[in-house]
This record gives structure tokens, C-alpha cells and sequence, in this order.
């Protein structure tokens, strides 16, 4: 089966074969009906949205409510998925993944709400996403901050270029003061 489940639920690694000639190739990115087997509920993409972005570019942690579908269709993204669902039993954890031109194929993610999704470019990159909701500036993003020291992500570039938003984003400690993870109910990874 083309969709892959991960340690963090509600995060789906899509994989599907590229068949290509001298005319180019043809790749299919995603079914529905294999998704909804995979999460056992149909999800729902209400709003298609495209980003571009150039080198060294940040954006995320960004946890909207809803499910996202991601896609890297020209360039490499590092993404990184961390879950900031404080009753999720992986409340924490971040799995990482090189999205896009890298060797070797291309996946797509499924990103459930709650998870926070956040990339940095590796080159020139266009990031397609789908989502479950329509945005509008009163949505609560529950946005994490980029160089959260408790996710300890291993950034490809040292200095990203980073909106002034993100660069204003909690932690997940200050996000969530009360949590266990912080109170020795947890050891930080």
C-alpha cells in the first residue's frame, strides 16, 4: 500500500512510483480512499494553497485545525512534523523528512490536525499543501516556535531567513506550562 503510518499518529508518508520516458514523467501524489483506510475516517481538503519559497527559507511550526496534505513539486524542502497535541501520548516528538528534488523518491505527507508542520529550503521550492478548513485571519494556529529546544531540530542552514511571526512563536513549554512532559511526568527527548 502506497500509504505508510509513522510513531506519531495521524502522520502518513505517501509513497507512489514515478513512471517516466523521454517525455517526462507521471507520478500519482495521492487517493483519498487509500488515506481514509490509513486513518480509518475519510478526511476532507476544502482549500488548495502553494507556496514558494528561495534557499534558506523557515516557515512552522504551524498546527492549524485542520488536516493538511503536503507536497514538494519543485525544489528540496527538510520538513519537520511535531506533535503538539498535549494529550497525545507522542506529545513532543518530531519526525523529520527531505521532501522534494532529494535523491531517491518522492512522498507526500499527510499532516492531521494538531501536528505542527514546519520546512526549510534547501534550494528554490514550490510546497503545495492542501488543507481541511478555510483560512482566515481570525484562525488559531497554535504556532510553535521554529528552534523550540525541547523538538531539537537539526536545521540544514544555521542562519534561516524567518517571518517576524515565527520568530515570535512560543515554545512548547511556554505553550503548554502545565504539561506533565515539564513537571518529570515525561524525559525530554
Amino acid at each position: 500500500m502506497p500509504v505508510e503510518t509513522t510513531p506519531i499518529e495521524g502522520l502518513l508518508v505517501v509513497r507512489w512510483d514515478t513512471f517516466g520516458d523521454e517525455r517526462g514523467f507521471f507520478r500519482q501524489t495521492y487517493q483519498i480512499a487509500e488515506l481514509a483506510e490509513a486513518l480509518g475516517r475519510e478526511p476532507v481538503l476544502r482549500q488548495g494553497n502553494h507556496s514558494r519559497s528561495g534557499p534558506g527559507v523557515l516557515r512552522g511550526f504551524h498546527a492549524e485545525p485542520w488536516d493538511k496534505l503536503v507536497y514538494v513539486v519543485r525544489g528540496t524542502a527538510f520538513c519537520a512534523i511535531a506533535d503538539v497535541r498535549p494529550d497525545s501520548p507522542t506529545f513532543g516528538e518530531v519526525a523529520t523528512f527531505t521532501l522534494g528534488d532529494a535523491p531517491g523518491e518522492r512522498v507526500r505527507l499527510f499532516v492531521a490536525d494538531g501536528l505542527a508542520n514546519s520546512f526549510c529550503t534547501v534550494t528554490d521550492m514550490d510546497y503545495v499543501y492542501d488543507v481541511g478548513g478555510y483560512w482566515t485571519p481570525e484562525v488559531d494556529r497554535r504556532a510553535v516556535a521554529w528552534d523550540d529546544p525541547d523538538l531539537a531540530v537539526a536545521w540544514p542552514v544555521d542562519a534561516p531567513i524567518v517571518s517576524a511571526a515565527d520568530r515570535a512563536n512560543p515554545t512548547l513549554r511556554e505553550r503548554y506550562r502545565d504539561h506533565p512532559r515539564w513537571r518529570g511526568g515525561r524525559s525530554v527527548s
